[in-house]
């Protein structure tokens, strides 16, 4: 079975058979780009006609044209075929149909090498611009939760065992900083995205006296890219999106996995809305939080983006190469699963039910007030070193007699050292612990209400 004359077919004698056409064909992944498409190519007619390469005429009949191919796409009127591999050269087919031999003459001084650039960083930037003002709902929600929840203690972990009493809001802010990080990283990759690569041809750039700086003023590109053979090649601007989507995907993983936590029985420190979890096929008292394990799952997904891409980037010769092609899909499908994710996860946080009677319970046990107690003593002219040890001495007596540390006797502390006094007990509350942490970045509730009034909230 043979298809129809390619528009790029002048040199071959045959023409594709069907079987390559399916296998080469994007359509199906890249018609997402058809705005993205016709946005460049209008602004790239316009230049042809200000440099008078085309008439001014035949860009208004080019640009009409093209505009009305953008209306039958969105009103689902668009014949779209895989013949033509690509949305590049089915607008291109379709504008020729629609205007005539003039439509022809819009790709003079371009290649799809530059077009497909061109694309994807107009898609990018627009992407990155909504997955930024996403990111921030989700930062801002935390930390609005970290006011609501402002003086509620929990237990913090290290090695998941129970380590020093903090403020649950505190531990909320933990991610508001991750989160900051992960803007940073998007909003420096949005910066690199925004390079105008159309100009640059297949690799060489092009004998016509284009005006690109003319094509950056209406694309609104601040910068340009200064080598044909690396604009056409580049995708490190993709590589990028996903290395900043995966290390974002460790941070909604790990909330979603401290979600799943808490939520369970042993916990109980939250309870999360029934809209976002679900029952058992087979035991009717289950509640699973089906939306954070989904979350969690989904960053295997990103990773495997990366990874993908990376790997056909790797060993690429410069400069344009067909594997290019298959960086749409990975891009395509982490800006669809970053920008849901971060949509649910605030939607979660906002309505999540915090059980502080529990969390402040779990915090007052498993001796997280020993690292108070060798303070205590330090403050009374011992070394930590060795109020570390005779501490540790404590929490074994403790051990072997079923006592907590608070429920020993004055008389039984001293034994241990006569330096420790009746304050100790003051000493020794989980409220009285999280207090003393006032060193900048500490849990202390003044450094968390200075926090949020830097966040304004």
């Amino acid at each position: 079975m043979v298809k129809s004359k390619k528009l790029w077919g002048g040199r071959f004698a045959g023409r594709t058979v069907g079987s390559v056409e399916t296998f080469t064909a994007s359509i199906d992944v890249d018609s997402r780009l058809y705005r993205h498409d016709i946005e460049g190519s209008i602004a790239h007619a316009r230049m042809l006609a200000r440099r008078r390469i085309i008439s001014s005429r035949e860009a208004q009949k080019i640009v009409r044209g093209l505009r009305a191919i953008q209306r039958e796409i969105e009103r689902g009127k668009f014949p779209f075929s895989p013949a033509d591999e690509d949305i590049h050269m089915n607008i291109e087919r379709r504008l020729t149909q629609k205007i005539g031999a003039v439509g022809g003459k819009l790709h003079t001084a371009r290649s799809r090498n530059d077009q497909v650039a061109l694309d994807m960083r107009l898609y990018l930037r627009e992407e990155l611009k909504r997955i930024l003002a996403t990111l921030e709902g989700l930062r801002r929600e935390l930390a609005r939760g970290a006011k609501r929840y402002l003086d509620v203690i929990m237990p913090g972990y290290t090695h998941l065992q129970k380590a020093q009493p903090v403020l649950f809001s505190h531990h909320l802010l933990a991610y508001v900083d991750m989160l900051d990080r992960d803007r940073e990283r998007m909003s420096g990759c949005l910066e690199r995205v925004n390079v105008l690569p159309l100009g640059s041809g297949a690799l060489a750039g092009t004998t016509f006296p284009i005006d690109r700086a003319y094509v950056a003023r209406l694309l609104d590109f601040p910068r340009i890219s200064k080598n044909s053979i690396d604009a056409v090649s580049d995708r490190d601007f993709v590589l990028e999106f996903l290395s900043a989507s995966s290390i974002l995907f460790v941070h909604l993983s790990r909330f979603a996995e401290e979600m799943i936590l808490w939520s369970s029985e042993e916990f109980s420190f939250i309870e999360l809305p029934d809209r976002f979890c679900t029952g058992s096929s087979m035991m009717p008292q289950k509640k699973n939080p089906d939306v954070p394990e989904l979350i969690r799952a989904k960053s295997g997904r990103v990773f495997g983006h990366l990874q993908a891409l990376l790997t056909v980037m790797k060993g690429l010769p410069l400069a344009y190469n067909r594997d290019l092609q298959e960086d749409k899909v990975p891009l395509f499908d982490t800006v669809d699963t970053v920008k849901a994710s971060l949509g649910m996860m605030r939607e979660m946080v906002e309505q999540i039910k915090v059980r502080k009677d529990r969390m402040l319970a779990a915090a007052q046990g498993g001796f997280m007030n020993a690292t108070d107690l060798a303070d205590y003593l330090v403050g009374r002219g011992l070394s930590f070193r060795s109020a570390h040890a005779l501490v540790g001495r404590v929490v074994r007596f403790c051990l072997d007699h079923h006592r907590m540390i608070e429920e020993l006797s004055l008389n039984e502390l001293k034994r241990f050292s006569p330096k420790i006094d009746k304050d100790v007990y003051a000493y020794l509350t989980a409220e009285a612990m999280v207090r003393r942490r006032r060193a900048v970045g500490g849990t202390a509730l003044a450094n968390v209400r200075r926090r949020l009034k830097e966040l304004r909230v």
